[in-house]
């Protein structure tokens, strides 16, 4: 297998509502064919104008009943609710499934590195599109043939500690299907089934944090995994609720 690099793109300026994100990093960044570029959640977010003010929010009923129950500010909880497709825990912490099909806890909405006190940030409407545009965009600047990873930063249960994962994919298979192929001794392999995308945000990850302000990584050396469609999106990743154990 060949060496891969994580190369992180410095440079970008203060990402805005309404700024082509993936005009931005094309100009930012040095890229061949077949590079992978993570990008941060919170760059897309911005980008796609997914910015709100706590001021601005009126919570109603169930938001401060909820609140009041979590120590939370009901302004939050309303907002949590409104990008809600059902609650899978409201004991202690706020987990909950999004329209996206992503859960997380309190809906993926954050207020770090966002500008203010009153200022949150919501998750990308659709992740999966937010990575299509991004490749796009990325591929018109530059001619090359890339795949775009959007990460946000989820934690696991059982273990302490948060990691990167992709929320979003666009020109990847975002899992390697191991099943019914051999190990080094010719077993058959039954369940092993390798989530390639969670693995490059997670590397992306090593080469920025949340005080550096590089919201974007390039990862290099596995071209194999660029495809020529954008591919399925991180919805793949996504356990059917029939399979899932835990809901």
């Amino acid at each position: 297998m060949n060496p891969v690099a994580v190369l992180p793109v410095a440079g970008l300026p203060e990402v805005r509502a309404g700024d082509e994100l993936g005009a931005m990093i094309a100009a930012a960044a040095e890229l061949a064919d077949g590079d992978i570029v993570v990008v941060a959640q919170k760059v897309v977010s911005k980008a796609e104008g997914r910015q709100r003010r706590l001021a601005e929010v009126e919570p109603g009923p169930r938001a401060s009943e909820l609140a009041a129950s979590l120590g939370k500010d009901p302004r939050l909880v309303e907002l949590i609710l409104a990008e809600t497709e059902r609650i899978v825990r409201s004991e202690r912490v706020l987990i909950v499934e999004t329209h996206s099909g992503l859960i997380c806890a309190n809906a993926g909405i954050d207020s770090s590195n966002v500008g203010g006190d009153d200022e949150v940030l919501l998750l990308p409407a659709d992740p999966d599109a937010s990575a299509r545009r991004l490749r796009a965009e990325i591929a018109v600047a530059t001619g090359r043939r890339i795949a775009v990873v959007v990460s946000d930063s989820f934690g696991r249960p059982w273990r302490v500690g948060q990691t990167e994962v992709a929320i979003g994919c666009a020109g990847i298979d975002p899992v390697d299907d191991w099943r019914g192929r051999s190990d080094r001794d010719g077993r058959e392999l039954a369940a092993t089934e390798i989530a390639v995308a969670d693995q490059l945000a997670a590397a992306a990850d090593l080469v920025r944090d949340k005080a550096a302000g590089i919201p974007a990584a390039i990862v290099r050396g596995r071209a194999e995994l660029v495809t020529a469609d954008d591919g399925p999106g991180a919805r793949a990743l996504q356990r059917a609720r029939e399979e899932d154990l835990f809901r």
